[in-house]
């Protein structure tokens, strides 16, 4: 993960613990998630504290969501067969491509290293 990446994803994640509502924890992760979607532990992570937050919620449709993205997500990051931009969430299709915000576009735009130099097939695909 490129340093200028490294940097936005851990200041996500710092905001999301941080927040003081549900909706700004849930946005941090989201771009979090976007961030770190071509590097598989990162990845990871994200759904791991994702998992954490719908449990606090008491909200078994997105933990069960996130159980599944779990499972994927560190393969998926380690094959480049992720839907770029997918903010990560159980409301979204797991396979759906999503427009990046212009800020994390640009970060990720000069990509290196761990297999995040390739683009993403579902984002090839479509």
């Amino acid at each position: 993960m490129p340093a200028a990446v490294r940097a936005a994803y851990s200041a996500e994640m710092t905001a999301a613990r941080t927040a003081t509502g549900a909706e700004a924890r849930w946005r941090h992760l989201e771009r979090a998630h976007i961030l770190s979607q071509p590097w598989p532990w990162p990845h990871t992570r994200n759904h791991l504290a994702m998992f954490v937050l719908a449990v606090r919620e008491r909200d078994r449709r997105e933990a069960f969501g996130q159980v599944i993205r779990i499972i994927v997500a560190a393969p998926g990051s380690a094959l480049g067969r992720y839907p770029e931009g997918n903010t990560g969430r159980a409301t979204v299709p797991l396979t759906r491509p999503q427009p990046l915000p212009g800020d994390l576009a640009a970060l990720l735009a000069d990509r290196t290293g761990g297999g995040a130099g390739r683009r993403s097939a579902y984002r090839r695909a479509n």
